[in-house]
Parts: structure tokens; C-alpha cells; sequence
């Protein structure tokens, strides 16, 4: 694999120091990224801040550039491909969509109008509310979609007129490293600057005295770190965190029916996906059936190397995440759950781990209560409706979650009564870039995508003239 470099100022970056990257397929270092120093960060954020003086006052220019990197994405997909799933573990495939997903997100947000409303026009003003850009934006990605959420942001922050520092996980830098390499062909020198470190340059980011925005992407512990750490500098902060969502099946459906959906919702990605299915509520009369319907498709299901064609599922990303989840089944199996498929992780090296359902789970254990982010599934029981609504709530969870039925208004209006910012009926996972995505309670501040995700990077400034 060719050797990647950071980007800052429009320029290609090496590193006095580098750490390595773990294929998860192998469970060994396969390459090496660039760890950014303390000056290298002051040199980004420079370079980030010099550009935004003119960047912010074209904005047809951004839109063509945003155009031009999306259609740059889309094209290279196929080369970026390898580089994903060797460091993230996903079915090439899937990483193929991922990249070609990142640049339509990418061309949606170069057409998305910058609202201005005019509140007051008459005989003595004129009075309208225009957006802003803040500044520089810095932006901090996980490691289960590293392009697609680096899209998230990139593209509404830069339509915006902002610029960005961009800092993807260290488990899974280098296919970052490699869009910000292809993208500074287009994209004036230092609107998009991407560097690559450890949590510790994540904290030297945050308490940076440039950037006028934060927005992470990760785990709720460290959403609260990123928000302590913005608050002395008043920094503005989107935090898309954690979620644990609730499936619900209502008594009239058919498990049959709806069991491919569910188990693509729940195993996506190999469980890793802040808002899949990570618990099932099924009705007691069907209770087996359902479990017996989402166990059928785990058995089915081909885990191994995401460079090996046929596979739909790959390892666990990495080695902390994949001895969290066999810990949680353990707990699990130990405290009386039943794994009717799967429970183990498989032999040979990678962190592969079977594709698990498990029966008899009820509130209480680990693995109903957190968020698993792997390839485990408890299915709970419940006599009524208002019990499964108390419990799926139960939680200081509240990204999403799903209500399936024979009859989709019943299911839209079970839906509604969910704590969580998207409530699905008859489907899960739904995404679309004009669509708000954000959570309640622990699973957020403030949103993603759609004009909504677009004013998250913006200031509202009043223009009142006077006739």
C-alpha cells in the first residue's frame, strides 16, 4: 500500500512520527499513518483559517468545488475501495458504496439552497435573517463509516463557507488521509486540511484556539470530553453519539415477513452502526417464531475477509471493540440468555465473531442496556404494548428506533411515541443526505444533514435597514 500523507494547506504532509494500522481481517499492523504533531495541528489550523477569508464570500466557486469533489469521489471509488476495508474491515463492496455515497452526499449539499428569510419589509425596514459561516469547523470521525461521516460534515460545513481541519479515527486514518490527498486537487489550499493522530490530538483539536466549531462523531463518553473541552472557548458543538435502538414488533406481523429487514437493520456493517437495531421487542405469542426467523438468517450469513468475494460480513473493526462485545455476550449467556445462534468468536486470527442471536434476553443485562456496536442481537419478550414502549424508552439512549406492522399508520403512530430523533415504521436505517439526523437525551446535540444539518454551521446574523 502505497505510503499516505496528511494534508495541510493544500500540500501533501509527512510526519516525524507514524503508528501503525491494523488490518482487523488479520489482526496484524498492515501500514502506517502519519502521527500529527502539535505543530503540524497549528500549521492546519492556520492554513484553514487563511482560507477561509476568501472562501466564504464564493459561493458559487464552493458549489462547483463540492461539485467537482464529489464527482472525484464517485470516479476513484473503486481505488479508494481496498484501502477501506483493509482498515476497517467491511466487504469491498460495501466499501465501494460507502465512497460512492460520499460523493453524492457531497453533490446533494452543492445544490442545497442557504436560506434567507425576510421577516419585516415595509414602509420603515426591510429586515432579513441571513446565515453565516462561524470559521473553522474541526472535524472528528469514528471508524465505522470514516468517509461517509467525513462527508456529513465536510459537505454542509464547506457549502456553508467554512473550512475544516478533518480528523478520522486512528483505527481507520488512511482512507481519510487519501480522499483529502485526491480532494485537494480541487478544493482551494487549506479548505480541507486532513491530519492523523491519537485521542490525544482529538483533545489538542478541541481546546485549539481556532476552530469555531466542533463536530464529533463517536462514543457519548467522549462526546462528553469534546463538550467540556469546547465550553471555555464558547465553541459550537454538533455531537452525534451513541445509540441502543429499539425494534418493536406489534402483535399483527409476520415474523416471516419482516425478518430480512430486521436482521439487515440489526448486521449492517457487522453491527456497527450507531443506529441499528440493537434490541428486538417481539410479542410473546410470536416470541419464537421471531427469534427462530432472525436465527435462520445469521446461519446463512458468509463472515470473512471483506477483500474475499461472496462475503456480506466482515471482522469487528478492532481489538477493544471486538473483546467488548464478546464480554457483553458472556455476561449475557451468563446471566440466563440463550445463544440460539452463534456466542462465540470464531476461530483463526482477525477479530471475527459469529454472527449471534439471543433468546431469552430481558432489560437488565449488559447487552439490552448498552449499546453493543457488533454482530450480537437480543430478541426481549412482552405481553403489551405499553410495556414495550416503557422499556425501549428506558434508556438515556435516544438516536432511533422502529415500529413494524401490518398496518403502516398503526405503525406510524406507535413510531411517534419513541424518544429518539428518527422513528421509523415498517423499515430501519432509512437515511437519505436532505433527511435531519440526530438524537435525544445522551445520543446528541444538535443535527446532521438535510438544511437543518447545513444551519448547524452557521450564525444567524440580522440585516435590518432602515427606509
Amino acid at each position: 500500500m502505497a505510503e499516505q500523507t496528511m494534508t495541510i494547506g493544500g500540500e501533501s504532509v509527512a510526519a516525524d512520527r507514524e503508528f501503525g494500522v491494523v488490518n482487523p481481517a488479520t489482526g496484524q499492523v498492515h501500514a502506517q499513518a502519519p502521527d500529527c504533531s502539535r505543530e503540524q495541528l497549528d500549521a492546519a489550523m492556520k492554513a484553514a483559517a487563511g482560507a477561509w477569508r476568501d472562501w466564504r464570500k464564493d459561493e458559487a466557486g464552493r458549489r462547483k468545488a463540492l461539485h467537482e469533489a464529489g464527482d472525484l469521489l464517485m470516479a476513484k471509488a473503486g481505488e479508494l475501495a481496498p484501502t477501506l476495508t483493509m482498515e476497517q474491515g467491511k466487504p469491498i463492496g460495501e466499501a465501494t458504496f460507502e465512497i460512492v455515497g460520499a460523493g453524492y452526499w457531497l453533490k446533494y449539499f452543492a445544490d442545497l439552497e442557504i436560506p434567507t428569510e425576510v421577516i419585516r419589509d415595509d414602509d420603515q425596514a426591510r429586515v432579513e435573517v441571513r446565515r453565516r459561516p462561524l470559521g473553522v469547523v474541526a472535524a472528528i470521525t469514528p471508524w465505522n463509516y470514516p468517509v461517509m461521516l467525513a462527508a456529513w460534515k465536510i459537505a454542509p460545513a464547506l457549502l456553508a463557507g467554512n473550512t475544516m481541519v478533518l480528523k478520522p479515527s486512528p483505527y481507520t486514518p488512511l482512507s481519510s488521509l487519501a480522499m483529502g490527498t485526491l480532494l485537494k486537487d480541487v478544493l482551494p489550499a487549506g479548505v480541507l486540511n486532513v491530519i492523523s493522530g491519537g485521542d490525544e490530538l482529538g483533545a489538542w483539536m478541541t481546546s485549539h484556539p481556532v476552530p469555531r466549531k466542533i463536530s464529533f462523531t463517536g462514543s457519548v463518553a467522549t462526546g462528553k470530553k469534546v463538550a467540556q473541552s469546547a465550553a471555555p472557548d464558547l465553541k459550537r458543538v454538533t455531537l452525534e453519539l451513541g445509540g441502543n435502538d429499539p425494534a418493536i414488533l406489534l402483535d399483527d406481523v409476520d415474523p416471516g415477513a419482516v425478518a430480512d429487514k430486521l436482521f439487515a437493520a440489526a448486521f449492517q456493517n457487522n453491527g456497527q452502526v450507531c443506529s441499528a437495531i440493537k434490541r428486538v421487542y417481539a410479542p410473546e405469542r410470536m416470541y419464537d417464531e421471531v427469534v427462530e426467523a432472525l436465527a435462520a438468517r445469521a446461519r446463512e450469513a458468509k463472515v470473512g475477509d471483506g477483500m474475499t468475494e461472496g462475503v456480506q460480513y466482515g471482522p469487528i473493526n478492532n481489538k477493544p471493540q471486538f473483546e467488548r462485545v464478546s464480554e457483553l455476550v458472556a455476561d449475557a449467556l451468563g446471566n440466563g440468555a440463550r445463544a440460539v445462534t452463534g456466542g462465540r468468536a470464531m476461530d483463526g486470527p482477525g477479530y471475527f465473531f459469529e454472527p449471534t442471536i439471543l433468546a431469552g434476553a430481558r432489560d437488565g443485562m449488559r447487552i439490552v442496556d448498552e449499546e453493543q456496536f457488533g454482530p450480537a442481537l437480543p430478541v426481549i419478550g412482552y405481553r403489551t404494548l405499553d410495556e414495550a414502549l416503557e422499556r425501549a424508552n428506558a434508556t438515556h439512549f435516544g438516536l432511533s428506533g422502529s415500529v413494524w406492522s401490518a398496518d403502516a399508520d398503526r405503525a406510524a403512530e406507535v413510531a411517534a411515541e419513541l424518544e429518539c430523533g428518527t422513528a421509523w415504521a415498517n423499515t430501519h436505517l432509512a437515511l437519505h443526505p436532505g433527511q435531519p439526523f440526530g438524537g435525544f437525551k445522551h445520543s446528541g446535540v444538535g443535527v446532521e444533514n438535510g438544511t437543518w444539518g447545513l444551519l448547524g454551521f452557521t450564525e444567524i446574523q440580522v440585516v435590518h435597514r432602515a427606509r
